[in-house]
């Protein structure tokens, strides 16, 4: 039987995980005890009730959590009837505050109003269940999409070291420096096309920017020099226990050279055959705000 355990942070986006396997087939029980799961597995097995595929999505609401969830991912993989995937589900302490101010719903953990210090604290105590995952999902930029793309790798596409991914953006420093960056550059030292009125209103996805910021050879030099530094990083995170690296570029308003750059760098990793991802965070502002 395949059994999958999504778990993690509040507001991370377990219930929408929960539907993309329900998809696929899998019997989702969502809210379940730790220690009822068991129980479950045993009757969903018996020959006339047969289930081959559970999805449970359990948090810190059940109860006695730590030890009951730990104690049952141990005995769940101890069983060679059962081909168990645990699915640890988080996302930057500001994003998750966004989702509750924006559907105005309390924290669960609380009863009140999510803030960073409940979901640092959340993260903290989290961790040790964290660290059984076999797989670890930010969704810190994703859309629904590509949280369903990301999943349908998780369970099709192979495990372990393979599930690492980059994601690369790129922004712009008057609206402020993106608090889910790991590593962050300033690019404002290359030639800023702001200045060209033929390129003022294009952006760094055109190839007319990405011609006059990359004419400097700074531009290249940075982006060989930005790809051998973090790609000489990765195993150390990986070895840390780490699936994802998030890296931003930014320049003045995110809308021409943090952009080519954070493209560039992400073709040098997927050449490298990795799992990238790029946002664009600012790139539309400008324009929208005039």
């Amino acid at each position: 039987m395949k059994v999958v355990i999504i778990t993690g942070m509040s507001g991370a986006g377990r219930s929408r995980a929960a539907d993309w396997f329900e998809d696929q087939g899998y019997y989702c029980v969502d809210n379940m005890p730790p220690a009822l799961i068991g129980s479950f597995l045993e009757m969903a097995s018996a020959d006339t009730n047969r289930i081959e595929k559970v999805c449970f999505v359990t948090d810190r609401r059940s109860g006695r959590f730590f030890d009951e969830l730990s104690r049952t991912i141990d005995e769940l993989r101890a069983r060679e009837d059962i081909e168990l995937s645990v699915i640890f589900m988080e996302a930057s302490p500001s994003e998750i505050v966004r989702r509750y101010n924006e559907v105005r719903r309390s924290h669960p953990l609380t009863g009140g109003e999510a803030s960073s210090d409940v979901i640092e604290k959340e993260g903290r105590e989290l961790e040790p269940i964290r660290k059984k995952a076999d797989f670890i999902l930010d969704t810190t930029n994703l859309k629904v999409a590509e949280m369903y793309s990301e999943l349908d790798h998780m369970v099709f596409g192979g495990s372990g070291s393979s599930n690492f991914s980059v994601n690369i953006s790129s922004f712009g420093f008057k609206y402020g420096i993106p608090s889910e960056a790991d590593v962050m550059f300033d690019v404002r030292f290359l030639p800023n096309p702001f200045y060209v009125p033929s390129l003022k209103k294009l952006t760094g996805n055109n190839r007319k920017v990405r011609d006059y910021i990359f004419r400097s050879e700074l531009a290249g030099r940075f982006v060989d020099s930005v790809h051998g530094l973090i790609a000489s990083m990765i195993e150390g995170y990986m070895n840390e226990g780490k699936y994802h690296l998030n890296i931003a570029f930014g320049c003045t308003g995110g809308h021409h050279r943090s952009v080519a750059i954070a493209n560039a760098v992400a073709e040098e990793f997927k050449k490298d055959g990795m799992r990238v991802r790029v946002n664009h965070r600012d790139m539309d502002l400008q324009n929208k705000r005039k």
